[in-house]
């Protein structure tokens, strides 16, 4: 069993604290959903550490806005926007094809939760396909530029909601199944760990280390499907009133860890949880990794699935 990497860091610490002394000069990053939430504040940090970041986002304005904020918070004028709809394949393509040069960080963040049923244009539950096939589509599609860096790392920004559901392969798109948000957002999150674990395994020869993590609880636009009297009653149900809320710049921590410290060096495959490793789940908390979000076998279906489905 491989040793569990902790580090100095915790629940409380911040993206900027994680990140103080690192010198990421000459990198370049990607961060998907860079204009809300902690995806914001992620870019925010690893600008500040002196990175050239694209904040690749649906809404050109709000990633305007938020360039401009983190150039003038961080002096750093190389943060760039780029357009990306991850629910649209022909929106991954044309970003994919866009991109020159090498990739040294790809913070796979952008994600919908609890959606109500809606579904791609090609059939696809909008959660899986937003979340992980946008996701798999980008990351594959940016393989050759995460390569050429010669140490690139990927974040697949999870959640502890991936405790909730196994990938239900039989069923992905609940074309059988009744629909339920937050069953289709669990293995949408599910699918985040999965993915790492696989692409750990298949490119770790190009020097390329692909991790998992939970950001923590943070009230964001990310809840926007999620009513504040359905976010108290998850939080009851799981006893001692759930889990403590974080700040989106505490929240970005784990991310930027992932991203870009160098106590992770040659680390992929695993899954973090307040700038920690996770420990295996304990039935009857919210924390900790299930033993099915990094089962290799589900990881190399899920990555054939995803293959045959992309097409």
């Amino acid at each position: 069993m491989a040793t569990r990497i902790t580090t100095p860091f915790g629940f409380a610490s911040t993206a900027a604290e994680v990140l103080d002394g690192v010198d990421l000069a000459g990198r370049r990053a990607i961060v998907t959903g860079g204009a809300s939430g902690i995806g914001v504040e992620t870019a925010r940090a690893l600008a500040g550490a002196g990175a050239e970041v694209t904040i690749a986002v649906r809404k050109r304005e709000a990633g305007d806005r938020t360039a401009e904020d983190i150039i003038a918070t961080t002096g750093n004028k190389q943060v760039l926007v780029a357009d990306l709809d991850l629910a649209d394949q022909a929106s991954v393509r044309r970003f994919t094809a866009g991109w020159e040069g090498p990739l040294h960080i790809l913070v796979n963040n952008a994600g919908v939760m609890a959606a109500p049923e809606t579904r791609t244009p090609e059939g696809w539950e909008l959660q899986f396909a937003t979340n992980h096939l946008g996701h798999f589509a980008l990351t594959t599609g940016l393989h050759e530029a995460l390569a050429a860096a010669e140490g690139a790392r990927v974040v697949s920004v999870s959640s502890s909601a991936h405790l909730r559901s196994a990938v239900v392969f039989d069923d992905i798109h609940f074309r059988e199944r009744p629909y339920e948000p937050w069953s289709a957002y669990g293995q949408s999150k599910t699918a985040n760990v999965l993915f790492a674990v696989e692409a750990t395994r298949r490119w770790a020869d190009d020097g390329i280390a692909v991790n998992s993590l939970m950001p923590g609880g943070i009230r964001t636009n990310l809840q926007r499907h999620v009513t504040d009297e359905e976010l108290d009653r998850l939080r009851a149900a799981v006893g001692g009133g759930g889990p403590k809320w974080k700040t989106p710049e505490q929240g970005a921590a784990t991310s930027v860890l992932v991203a870009a410290s160098p106590l992770l060096d040659g680390i992929g495959g695993r899954y973090f949880e307040d700038c920690d490793e996770a420990e295996p789940h304990r039935p009857g908390t919210r924390s900790g990794v299930a033993a099915h979000a990094l089962d290799p076998e589900a990881a190399e279906r899920l990555w054939q699935v995803s293959v045959d489905t992309l097409g």
